[in-house]
């Protein structure tokens, strides 16, 4: 499973939590508002927007507030000014990280993010040192309850997919960003429920880390997901749940 590690399903259980804190709802609007902003706030010509808003959706965003980020994003309301920044950095033991943020202000968030970073055994890189490391991709989460493994490879696949993989508690649907869209639609059209989908940036290899350096991965990691201005954090860690 090269280019998969388990900072991906730790994540996932993390979500959860912070779907009770509502953190998540923060960072959908700001995907929903930055997407609006950058390809108009009609969905049906935008597909970031779609998938932004089926994300909100999914995860019981009322559409009020959904509505409401579209129209700040478009102009007809005031609103903060939002700007997507990619941070480049390296953890213990080397291992790369990147990191997609949303800010409205560009000095705080770096200041913030380079903190982090130092406090936890790792330093901010400059801009394109680890990201060729990594390969974009549309991952599409789909749980194992509600279809087989067999079905799911024959819809996806049919419909461009990369690759089906079998993890403890879901399958991940990897595509090229490209065909990302198409397969959505297929696995929605087939009353595949959708778990979580996103265009990701993927390791090409992983690096291995233990003992002592796997505990301060993995708390610099969640440290730099926990930051409000931060959207996602990707790495090629291989590293076990503490």
């Amino acid at each position: 499973m090269a280019g998969h590690s388990k900072w991906a399903q730790i994540k996932r259980k993390k979500a959860v939590v912070d779907v009770k804190r509502g953190k998540l709802f923060t960072k959908l609007i700001r995907e929903i508002t930055i997407a609006a902003r950058e390809g108009g706030g009609n969905p049906d010509g935008n597909p970031r927007l779609r998938l932004a808003i089926d994300q909100a959706r999914a995860n019981n965003m009322p559409m009020e507030n959904i509505e409401r980020a579209i129209k700040r994003a478009t102009g007809e309301l005031e609103g903060t000014k939002y700007e997507e920044i990619i941070y480049e950095g390296y953890g213990p033991g080397g291992v790369a990280i990147l990191i997609e943020a949303v800010t409205d202000n560009k000095n705080r968030t770096v200041s913030e993010i380079r903190h982090i970073f130092s406090k936890h055994g790792g330093r901010l890189a400059d801009l394109g040192s680890v990201n060729y490391l990594f390969q974009r991709k549309g991952i599409i989460n789909v749980d194992k309850e509600q279809i087989s493994e067999d079905d799911l490879i024959i819809i996806a696949l049919d419909a461009g997919a990369d690759d089906v993989l079998t993890l403890p508690d879901y399958f991940e649907v990897q595509t090229a960003v490209e065909s990302f869209e198409k397969v959505r639609k297929a696995l929605i059209e087939k009353n595949v429920k959708i778990e979580s989908a996103s265009l990701q940036y993927v390791p090409l290899n992983l690096i291995k880390v233990e003992g002592k350096e796997n505990e301060t991965t993995i708390k610099l990691l969640e440290t730099l997901e926990d930051h409000d201005d931060v959207q996602n954090v990707y790495t090629n860690a291989d590293v076990n749940e503490i």
